[in-house]
């Protein structure tokens, strides 16, 4: 038994996305295409949002959202992709311990971050007029800094609390990733305390910052109804609404897969919900922001123009 546990401990198997080896080619080829549009795109925006015409608070979270997006993308894809093409899917116990951190830290950071994004919009829409002096580089970074800190508390709070549960289960993971769903479910002890305090993280991770950007997007959207012009109601909502969509996307994937960590019967559904958490919400980010902003896709088509010509 202590041998057997030692082994568990030492290392753990990922059984990947597909058991079907008919699918690991086509899976390899298309989430490596996916996660170099997460590259691309979100370097590009990164560049972008350094230009002179663009140093406004809401591009300087945006580039931080984006490396945010990199980062996330980063810590699972490379292991995936090898995993896809090689028999060997294990991981150590260690790799998995980092892997399950910066993914919690990273995902709490980005929820924290996109609320800091709603109170920009909320002063720029609500006090244009003291918006330069509310929203100054100092407050910004201190928003930022305030996000980073708090999420890694959350990281390092959830990832404490899975790994001193007794993983005495089968060492293979039913999962892409090493996350915390997956995990307890190796436990071999009552994890209902843990669950409990799963979904009490999950409300203060993601639905606290949630109920703060629908109370700052309720004055906001109070405040266009008063706008008179038709072309300035337009173009406020126009910026509003790319952050809207993109707190959709996060807050639909992040609730369904954490408000239910030990469900067996969604699983695969989890797989599924956490593939487009990780690789396919980090490729739209740019897409969101840079279609439906007309500055930056205005310096985006000078960037592009640029670096054709070399």
């Amino acid at each position: 038994q202590d041998a057997g546990n030692h082994t568990l401990l030492s290392e753990f198997v990922l059984s990947g996305l597909s058991s079907r080896p008919e699918l690991q080619h086509l899976l390899f080829f298309t989430i490596c295409l996916v996660y170099s549009m997460t590259l691309m795109g979100n370097l590009l925006i990164c560049m972008v949002t350094v230009h002179p015409t663009l140093h406004m608070p809401m591009y300087f979270f945006l580039r931080v959202l984006s490396l945010l997006d990199i980062s996330t993308a980063t810590v699972v894809v490379p292991k995936m992709l090898v995993s896809l093409l090689s028999e060997d899917r294990s991981i150590s116990y260690l790799g998995c311990v980092t892997q399950l951190y910066c993914v919690v830290f990273l995902a709490a950071t980005e929820w924290y971050l996109l609320a800091a994004m709603a109170y920009d919009r909320y002063v720029a829409v609500c006090s244009p007029l003291r918006y330069s002096a509310i929203m100054n580089s100092r407050a910004c970074l201190s928003l930022v800094l305030l996000s980073c800190c708090s999420g890694k508390v959350v990281s390092v709070v959830q990832t404490a609390w899975v790994f001193t549960l007794s993983l005495c289960g089968p060492r293979r993971i039913n999962y892409f990733f090493c996350d915390i769903p997956p995990l307890i479910m190796l436990s071999c002890t009552d994890t209902s305390r843990y669950e409990r305090q799963l979904i009490s993280a999950t409300v203060l991770v993601i639905f606290t910052p949630f109920c703060l950007i629908l109370l700052s997007y309720t004055c906001i959207i109070s405040s266009i109804l008063k706008i008179s012009s038709a072309e300035s109601r337009h173009k406020t909502f126009s910026t509003c609404s790319s952050h809207l969509t993109v707190v959709t996307l996060y807050c639909a994937s992040g609730t369904l897969i954490y408000l239910q960590p030990k469900s067996t019967n969604s699983q695969d559904a989890k797989k599924i919900l956490a593939l487009i958490y990780t690789t396919v919400v980090p490729t739209l980010n740019p897409l969101i922001y840079s279609l439906r902003n007309k500055e930056v896709k205005e310096v985006l088509i000078r960037v592009m123009a640029v670096l054709m010509k070399k």
